[in-house]
């Protein structure tokens, strides 16, 4: 008996069936594939920018962090991070701050760090104005009340002027990012400084962070409002870091402003424009003139108090008239005095709640005090010792002297002898002229040592050193 085979025949619904359940299967495959490795791939395209702000907030600062912030945004970066530390500064560069920080795309965060930072006066309202802040320990956040040039409140129309202004400034920036508003007032109105610790409890800050890692781990996955209004989770996780530093110039300028650089370099100036003019060489007075300027620039970012600036230089005064006057060291006591005086006052207290409370350090007060009156010790010794060997000299010396200056007697060439110019000789300033005086001779330059062969009046009669043979 022969059965029939017949050939089966599948459905072309069911072929359309199968092939839809692979392709499923190969979708959902890639899906998780992507899953794994997009992670990697998207923190490799994006990083967080670390800018450092530190010491006084002035125009540098704020072009730095304006177009760090700004440069973060346009790259489309995942946060930008500031790192704070500073005791204030100047009102339009820290509301050029807080305005970048506000008109940002991107999520920011203030680091009030590390341990031992603060974030006073202008910092204050920039630490506000991110959208996260975290603090180190022992760090510290607080403005300063308005006073006036002499420590005092300000007082009348002025100190309320002042004080609405701070405070209605203040008050939205605290409104804008949810942060206690009846603090913020209290930081201008009573001068409130707060300790990281206390900051996190009343919602100042955000969280404690020792180091950069701990802010981004602790600032992942946060939900915070951007410029629009929307809602936006922070992502960090996986983003490479990336800092930003001050350019060499801005470096250079932005430490200009450091209070106790800016008072060392108009010391230093100061004594460079003295020495040039009691010994001329061109070159203090060069680099006086230069350390002066450099000062003045960083005393334009600093609340600089006008009666300390002229105690200092009323010091170094006294100490150079010392060294012309009799006074047994009268003078010199004075001087150190008064510039270490002027030195202590050389600040201003702030003059607004955003205004930098800076001071002189007081180990760099007394180290330039004893320098000063080690510099004038060793002049002193050094003028009474020369003033000494001049007493024993046959020859009496003075301005105007008649007396005739003995041939033989060196000399310097003080100004070019073309033939005619001075020098100076047994103790004093003279005019002279060359012993060759013909069209053809040439000049003596300055500092050429010479030899006294005879005088004429008030005119000595001067020829190199070493012209003649030894007798």
């Amino acid at each position: 008996m022969t059965r029939e085979v017949h050939p089966i025949v599948v459905a072309p619904r069911a072929r359309s069936r199968a092939r839809s359940v692979r392709a499923r299967l190969a979708l959902a495959l890639l899906g998780l594939v992507w899953l794994l490795v997009a992670p990697a791939v998207h923190g490799a395209d994006r990083s967080v920018v670390v800018l450092h702000a530190t010491g006084i907030v002035d125009n540098v600062m704020a072009s730095y962090l304006g177009d760090g912030i700004a440069g973060a945004a346009r790259d489309g970066d995942a946060a930008v991070v500031i790192e704070l530390d500073t005791p204030g500064g100047s009102l339009d560069s820290m509301r050029s701050i807080v305005t970048a920080l506000e008109e940002s795309t991107i999520p920011t965060i203030v680091w009030v760090g590390p341990s031992g930072a603060r974030a006073a006066s202008a910092g204050t309202f920039i630490t506000l104005a991110a959208n996260l802040v975290y603090m180190a320990p022992s760090t510290e956040i607080g403005a300063a009340s308005p006073v006036d040039s002499s420590g005092g409140d300000i007082t009348g129309t002025e100190g309320t002027k002042v004080m609405n202004d701070a405070v209605a400034y203040i008050t939205g920036i605290a409104q804008l990012r949810g942060r206690p508003v009846d603090w913020a007032v209290s930081t201008v109105q009573q001068a409130i400084s707060t300790p990281a610790v206390q900051a996190v409890d009343l919602g100042v800050a955000d969280g404690l962070a020792a180091s950069l890692d701990e802010v981004l781990a602790e600032a992942n996955g946060k939900t915070i409002t951007d410029k629009a209004g929307q809602q936006l989770t922070v992502d960090v996780a996986g983003a490479a870091v990336s800092e930003a530093s001050m350019n060499p110039v801005q470096d250079l300028l932005h430490l200009l402003a450091d209070p106790n650089i800016a008072f060392v370099l108009f010391t230093i100036g100061f004594y460079g424009l003295i020495f040039e003019v009691i010994h001329p060489n061109f070159a203090t007075g060069i680099a006086g003139s230069i350390s002066i300027v450099l000062a003045l620039i960083g005393f334009g970012s600093l609340p600089l108090n006008a009666g300390g600036l002229l105690l200092v230089v009323l010091g170094i005064g006294l100490l150079v008239v010392d060294l012309n006057v009799t006074s047994h060291g009268l003078l010199t006591v004075g001087g150190i005095v008064a510039f270490v005086l002027g030195a202590s006052a050389l600040y201003a207290s702030p003059g607004n709640p955003e205004a930098a409370d800076v001071t002189v350090a007081l180990p760099l007060i007394a180290t330039m005090a004893i320098i000063s009156a080690a510099f004038m010790l060793v002049v002193v010794r050094t003028v009474l010792r020369n003033r000494r060997a001049m007493a024993l000299r046959p020859v009496p010396y003075g301005a105007g002297s008649n007396t005739p200056v003995p041939a033989g007697t060196p000399g310097e060439v003080r100004s070019p002898l073309r033939p005619t110019g001075t020098v100076f000789a047994a103790g004093e300033e003279w005019s002279a002229r060359t012993a060759d005086a013909s069209a053809g001779a040439p000049p003596l330059p300055r500092g050429a040592p010479v030899v006294v062969i005879g005088q004429q009046g008030l005119t000595l009669i001067v020829e190199p050193a070493g012209a003649r043979p030894a007798a």
